[in-house]
């Protein structure tokens, strides 16, 4: 049995995730760290699977940019002591502004001599199930959304996110139009939560779930499993990804990934977009360029 480091275990998304890993009632044994006395440092030792959730969750009337701010420093303390302590583990970035917090752990990891792109994941799990799950719902009911599978690729944030319901499977029978107000939802969704709590959170439980989703997948992978899952990479560094990263023209970006029991080991083509995702996906990397830049440029300083 592996030992997942949970780094945000007491906040509104380390908490239900700390939940659903332990599962109740498993013989799996639980410690929790406090910052004083080199707690984050014992959290981490002996890790395979780290974790990171802890930052500030954005509220009403906070832009990316605001919440970036803050949270930039917390993920370049964490993978300084991550690159010391725990250097081969497989990393996990929940912490938003996902698109800028995995390249400020990038180059953390790259300034300590110990980064490796195959190790280090933006999970983007949350995208996937809100893609499925509401064009189930504008299906009509038709069909469950666990039985719906539509890729999503391109980043965390807003127009970033692009859903190809082209390539959905089994075959979502929508038109553009009526494509428009899903694709917008599954991009805005967290917009919603934000106003809806009226401050007082954003969507912790549900990415909880999908943080969760993830880190079993990774589990699967690591006994033997044939796993591949979306995930916003590094994609230089993983066999594939040079090829679609001049392509795109970013070295960062959500993508199917093949997982083996070390990390990535695959980067899969996006394949045929429609004609519409052709102009999503514009959209989304220009954007997508800006978000990595400024996680690059946070750490040149």
């Amino acid at each position: 049995m592996g030992k997942i480091a949970l780094i945000g275990a007491a906040g509104q998304i380390g908490t239900p995730l700390s939940l659903l890993c332990k599962a109740v009632n498993t013989k799996a044994k639980v410690s929790g760290y406090l910052p004083d006395n080199g707690g984050l440092k014992k959290a981490l030792a002996g890790a395979d699977i780290v974790v990171v959730t802890a930052g500030i969750a954005r509220k009403p009337g906070m832009t990316r940019d605001d919440l970036f701010k803050t949270n930039a420093s917390i993920i370049r303390d964490i993978f300084s002591e991550v690159a010391s302590t725990c250097p081969n583990a497989i990393s996990c970035v929940v912490t938003n502004p996902v698109n800028s917090t995995v390249p400020v752990a990038a180059e953390t990891l790259k300034k300590a001599g110990v980064f490796e792109p195959r190790r280090l994941f933006g999970v983007t799990t949350l995208d996937v199930v809100r893609a499925s799950t509401f064009a189930a719902h504008a299906l009509g009911g038709n069909i469950e959304p666990k039985q719906l599978r539509v890729p999503v690729i391109g980043g965390h944030s807003g127009a970033t996110i692009l859903p190809l319901y082209s390539q959905a499977q089994p075959v979502v029978q929508l038109s553009d139009e009526q494509l428009a107000p899903v694709i917008n939802r599954v991009q805005f969704g967290g917009d919603e939560i934000v106003k809806s709590k009226q401050g007082a959170g954003s969507a912790t439980t549900c990415m909880a779930y999908a943080g969760f989703r993830f880190v079993k997948a990774l589990m699967s992978a690591q006994s033997g499993q044939s796993v591949t899952e979306e995930a916003y990479v590094y994609l230089p560094g993983i066999p594939g990804g040079r090829e679609l990263a001049a392509e795109l023209g970013v070295d960062y970006f959500a993508v199917k990934v093949q997982i083996g029991q070390k990390g990535a080991t695959k980067v899969l083509p996006i394949g045929d977009l429609s004609g519409n995702e052709k102009k999503l996906l514009e959209a989304a990397l220009c954007e997508l360029k800006t978000n990595i830049a400024t996680g690059v440029s946070f750490m040149s300083v």
